[in-house]
């Protein structure tokens, strides 16, 4: 079995995890995520820790995958994650209009991104954006998509970056 499987998942003050045939619900202060039942890996419960084993020697892998999913649900529901974007560019700012955030990236337009159910988007200065949420897969896919919007190119390094992203630059061409 797998070496990150075998390790118990402990569950901080706060956070509830029920278990039952068709997957696990784990509970806490910032939410509740629902994590479907993996073919092969068997969920279980002991005192404040949660333990998975693998049924069959052929699904091993889903076991560590399991644990991991799982080990994220419950530092989500307890601590909760988040993504800081930074906008770097010469006009380029970030405003928030209610729950949908509006963009301004040298567009002829402004570009606005409606934030989906259980994530929280702030703008702490114009050229910020903090992306928070309990679940982690989630709060990673709408950073990606507002970076797609303008992603940093090579040559001045413009564009929406993930804070701490280093952008390599390149060399102009020469005449």
């Amino acid at each position: 079995m797998s070496r990150v499987a075998k390790k118990p998942i402990a569950l901080p003050k706060g956070v509830e995890c029920k278990i039952a045939d068709n997957g696990v619900t784990v509970k806490g202060p910032k939410g509740t995520l629902v994590l479907a039942q993996m073919h092969g890996v068997e969920i279980g419960m002991q005192g404040s820790e949660v333990t998975l084993k693998s049924t069959d020697p052929n699904t091993t892998k889903y076991a560590g995958t399991a644990r991991a999913l799982l080990a994220n649900m419950v530092k989500g529901v307890s601590d909760g994650y988040q993504k800081k974007l930074e906008l770097v560019g010469v006009g380029y700012r970030a405003a928030l209009q209610g729950k949908d955030l509006n963009l301004t990236l040298g567009f002829s337009h402004p570009v606005v991104f409606h934030a989906p159910e259980g994530i929280t988007i702030t703008v702490p200065t114009q050229t910020e954006v903090l992306i928070a949420g309990a679940d982690k897969q989630r709060v990673g896919e709408v950073a990606a998509k507002i970076r797609a919007f303008r992603p940093p190119e090579p040559y001045k390094g413009k564009g929406v970056r993930y804070s701490g992203e280093r952008i390599s630059l390149k060399e102009a061409k020469k005449a």
